[in-house]
């Protein structure tokens, strides 16, 4: 062979000499695990021949890559079904989404449960028949050709030039570069048994996504995400490398079912979500109550102790203040629609006094600037740290409302630091730490980091390029100091500066924003604040935002699916019951909860007519930490038994000695 008829490529990081003409399947044909590949940093399909001097990497089917393409291509063997199953059906758009994939379709009647197993059941005969996913690379009338049949096909052409803005998923069927539609090809005959409008890349062939699969549910969705346009019908799936993967994300998932706060919420008495008052508005009953209380008031110690100032301000103000701040018109679709007030008329009907707009407040830093610019300010004030638990107010569309993870009306634990430039890595690093050691003290302590910043291609951001280069330098310094992981989030960044955002991991393994801190070079300028320097000089101090819960309401839905109810004695609504063996030693426990109420403890005794097997069922059931049992031979030693949420039991201990365990517990906070 001439040396003419070989060119070198650099795969995974090693330099390799093929044939000419080599695609990625046969460089990769010993590795059945690597599905497509990596051409110059391009996602391509292994059947792409390779151009000499290339960069190649591997992707396998269980990288994030790899999962992606899995799913996506599992999408398009469900599309097949359905339209197997149902003829008359037009194809929506079909991208893979986080664990899965849906596909939306235009059909005369919803789907149904029996649809579903049906549409299982076809796509594994399709998966079995080993279809190829073939490329076909069509010029724009060659498209419209072969999608005639498919109205929102021919709609999704039309916006290749904005695909990226079109809607969710529009990306991954058009746009930029070559339009390409992917046949799926029978393995025996080389027919093309179906094909759709698609950027891929796919898997080789069908066999791969083996019966990993799973269809989970339909609904309904409007084309391209907008309520104006046609409600189509979407189906969610979700594909996996192995069947044991399959059964491990569904485990998982029954697992998150159980602890859905939501769920718990109602069966614990914690809080609910009336209708009067509208979409994502909960209430925290008594029991709830305590624990929000105790949240509160930890974190409102903890500030204090941290040098922050406690401080005020109303829910609603004239909307000319988030004008000034920004927000106005950045932040607008977030916020609730004005309030016009103030307004008089005459007997006519006339104006005589023109009212003006209010605004329920969506956050708290611009009423804080307020405070700050009250007065005079010097530089030995600074650090000048304000905090307050500001409820605030978020028009989230009702789609997206969840339980307490996503609510229209929550309280944030909220603080600003007003510090000299050569203050601010020292305030970021001490706010850091404090948010990090408070999600240490309730318990989660598996988390990374995240830095979000500016995308240069967006006009959302407000600011100078240097602003925005010094203030990232600052955050990605201190973060990287914490040695927590660091992970980049480009474009993620509030319009006014970047950010930290705690990305912490629940007793199950998924990820929760919690807390953020912001370095924000916008506000004091467009407030005008200013403090006098030791030269006396007039100058601009920095701001920097952080909420250490983040919002009340969505630590507390978090933790109650972290701990799924089970809450730490020191958060536990009731921290202890008290059930006697019988009705003879309620006037014995009542003694000992005395005790227990003088030390701090919030017990109840359980002197209802249920019986003993019963008591300590509904003690189960209500997930107290503690249970404490009395009977004949305890009341005589003065004593009682422990009965511990696992089952276990610690019998015979002396009543003060048991006062002190809990009280122990309780103080230091024992998870």
């Amino acid at each position: 062979m001439s040396e003419a008829q070989q060119i070198t490529l650099r795969v995974d990081g090693d330099e390799t000499q093929v044939t000419a003409g080599t695609t990625g399947a046969e460089l990769f044909f010993d590795r059945r695990d690597v599905v497509v590949m990596r051409v110059d940093g391009v996602l391509k399909d292994l059947d792409q021949p390779l151009d000499a001097g290339a960069e190649i990497e591997s992707v396998t089917i269980d990288s994030p890559d790899g999962l992606n393409v899995l799913r996506h291509s599992t999408a398009h063997v469900m599309a097949q079904a359905v339209q197997q199953l149902r003829p008359d059906a037009k194809l929506g758009i079909g991208p893979y989404i986080k664990d899965g994939f849906y596909f939306d379709f235009d059909v005369a009647e919803p789907f149904t449960p029996e649809d579903l197993k049906a549409l299982e059941k076809m796509m594994l005969k399709i998966v079995n028949q080993n279809q190829k996913f073939v490329r076909r690379v069509v010029s724009p009338e060659e498209a419209r050709e072969a999608m005639a049949d498919e109205p929102y096909k021919l709609e999704l052409l039309g916006k290749a030039d904005s695909a990226d803005e079109a809607g969710e998923g529009v990306n991954v069927e058009v746009g930029a570069g070559d339009i390409t539609i992917y046949d799926n090809v029978d393995r025996k005959s080389g027919d093309v048994v179906w094909c759709d409008l698609c950027r891929g890349p796919h898997l080789p062939n069908t066999k791969l996504i083996s019966n990993a699969f799973a269809l989970t549910r339909s609904s309904a969705a409007y084309w391209l995400g907008d309520q104006n346009n046609k409600p189509l019908q979407r189906i969610y799936g979700t594909a996996w490398p192995t069947k044991e993967d399959l059964k491990a994300y569904q485990e998982r998932l029954a697992e998150a079912e159980r602890r859905d706060h939501r769920k718990l919420g109602a069966e614990l008495d914690l809080f609910s979500f009336p209708d009067e008052l509208g979409s994502g508005l909960p209430v925290f009953h008594p029991k709830g109550g305590v624990i929000k209380r105790e949240m509160e008031d930890y974190v409102r110690r903890r500030h204090i102790e941290e040098g922050f100032e406690y401080v005020g301000t109303p829910h609603i103000s004239k909307d000319g203040l988030f004008h000034t701040s920004g927000h106005l018109p950045y932040y607008a679709d977030t916020m609730f629609p004005a309030l016009h007030v103030d307004a008089e008329y005459d007997e006519d009907g006339n104006v005589t006094k023109p009212g003006q707009d209010y605004r329920l407040k969506a956050m708290n830093c611009p009423m804080h600037n307020l405070i700050f610019r009250s007065r005079g300010r010097s530089y030995r004030e600074l650090p000048l740290r304000l905090f307050e638990f500001g409820h605030v107010y978020r028009y989230e569309k009702s789609g997206v409302v969840h339980g307490l993870t996503r609510v229209r009306g929550f309280a944030q634990d909220d603080s600003h630091s007003y510090v000299t430039k050569e203050q601010a890595p020292a305030e970021v690093e001490h706010l850091l730490g404090f948010m990090l050691s408070l999600l240490r003290d309730f318990g989660m302590d598996d988390f990374y980091l995240e830095l979000s910043t500016r995308d240069p291609e967006s006009d959302k951001f407000i600011g100078t390029e240097e602003q925005w280069t010094e203030a990232t330098e600052v955050l990605e310094r201190v973060a990287t100091a914490s040695g927590v992981e660091l992970v980049p989030d480009p474009g993620g960044a509030a319009f006014y500066g970047p950010k930290i955002s705690v990305q912490a991991k629940d007793a199950i393994g998924r990820t929760w924003q919690m807390g953020t801190v912001q370095y924000d070079f916008n506000q004091p300028a467009r407030f005008g604040l200013e403090y006098q320097a030791a030269d006396g000089t007039r100058q601009e101090p920095v701001m920097i935002h952080a909420a250490k819960f983040g919002s009340i309401e969505r630590f507390l839905g978090v933790l109650t699916e972290h701990y799924a109810g089970a809450f730490p004695a020191w958060l536990a609504p009731v921290q202890v019951v008290a059930i006697p063996v019988a009705e003879a030693f309620n006037d014995y426990l009542y003694g000992v909860a005395a005790k227990l109420k003088k030390a701090g403890i919030r017990v109840e005794v359980d002197a209802s007519s249920d019986r003993f097997p019963k008591k300590i069922r509904t003690a189960s059931k209500d997930k107290v930490p503690f249970v404490l049992i009395a009977g004949g031979e305890d009341a005589e030693n003065g004593a009682v038994s422990f009965r511990f949420r696992d089952g276990s039991q610690d019998n015979g201990v002396p009543v003060e000695e048991a006062v002190q365990r809990i009280v122990d517990a309780v103080k230091n906070r024992t998870l």
